[in-house]
């Protein structure tokens, strides 16, 4: 759970604006409870509006096309997955000071599973290669290109910038000449040379839910589209153990180019995310910390 603003232009949340939000645009949902739900997001609030429901608000201008992506496309997307996604069920318009469209979506039960506290860790390797790999056989026309689904150069820049401003944090005690290493060893990779393949695209703990340390949902579909494979390898660091990354690997059957790649996009988020997040999103932190741990240990 985030414990300040976590960026610059972040917009006002509370309780009372989401009831009157709801109140006057769902006059059928006025008077449900309205709760904040703790979340380690970093793009949206998300509130429980009574036993059945959670309202969706951009924090950011930049999260308000995620809303209009998914009502476009999680109903295209729903009924091609093996388990169920977020279903949007009222599309919310900028009203009461808050700027954006906003959305009501069907409450989704679980928990957000915890690297290094997983029950079933092989079993919930195979239920994430099951999703990935069917996300990729999807075929949808005009399709979006996925957030982060170019190629790994286009990451260069930024990814080395962050590098940087980790080495002016010792106290976080990263080997910056090792996770450089590994970042360049995901550039000279070749590249994907297959048609683009539908992706999630942030497949984050937080963006997956279980129950009895089995996959039962992911949420989040504002990062979707099509583009490069290694996208959606991301739990094989930020989730999985070494022998459970290994199934995840078998059932995906990823090729070293591939596998260099996702390592090392993954390391890029982590090692973006850390400086970012560091003194305002405990959860994006820690998740950031192991991956980089995890990432440097396999080598």
């Amino acid at each position: 759970m985030s414990t300040g603003l976590m960026h610059p232009g972040q917009h006002s949340i509370d309780d009372d604006l989401v009831r009157r939000l709801v109140a006057g645009q769902f006059p059928q949902w006025a008077g449900l409870a309205v709760e904040q739900f703790p979340s380690g997001g970093t793009i949206n609030a998300m509130y429980r509006l009574g036993d059945d429901m959670v309202v969706r608000l951009p924090l950011l201008k930049g999260g308000a096309k995620d809303v209009s992506m998914e009502q476009e496309w999680l109903p295209r997307l729903a009924p091609r997955l093996p388990m169920p996604i977020p279903e949007v069920l009222g599309a919310g318009k900028p009203a009461e000071g808050y700027p954006w469209p906003w959305a009501v979506y069907r409450w989704l039960p679980g928990e957000n599973p915890e690297a290094g506290a997983l029950s079933e860790p092989v079993p919930l390797a195979e239920d994430l290669a099951g999703f990935v790999a069917t996300m990729r056989s999807i075929t949808l026309p005009e399709a979006p290109v996925a957030y982060r689904g170019g190629p790994v150069a286009s990451l260069d820049a930024s990814t080395r910038a962050a590098v940087e401003k980790l080495r002016a944090i010792p106290q976080e005690g990263v080997d910056c000449d090792a996770v450089v290493a590994v970042w360049e060893d995901a550039l000279r990779a070749p590249g994907w040379d297959g048609p683009p393949v539908w992706l999630h695209a942030d497949l984050m703990p937080g963006n997956l839910l279980v129950d009895g340390g089995r996959l039962t949902s992911v949420i989040d579909f504002g990062c979707t589209g099509v583009g490069d494979p290694a996208c959606d390898l991301f739990p094989a660091w930020n989730l999985l153990p070494a022998d459970a990354r290994e199934v995840f690997r078998e059932a995906l059957g990823v090729d070293d180019a591939t596998w260099s790649r996702g390592r090392g996009r993954t390391l890029s988020q982590a090692v973006t995310a850390l400086p970012y997040y560091r003194k305002t999103n405990p959860a994006m932190a820690n998740n950031a910390r192991h991956v980089i741990r995890t990432v440097l240990t396999e080598g």
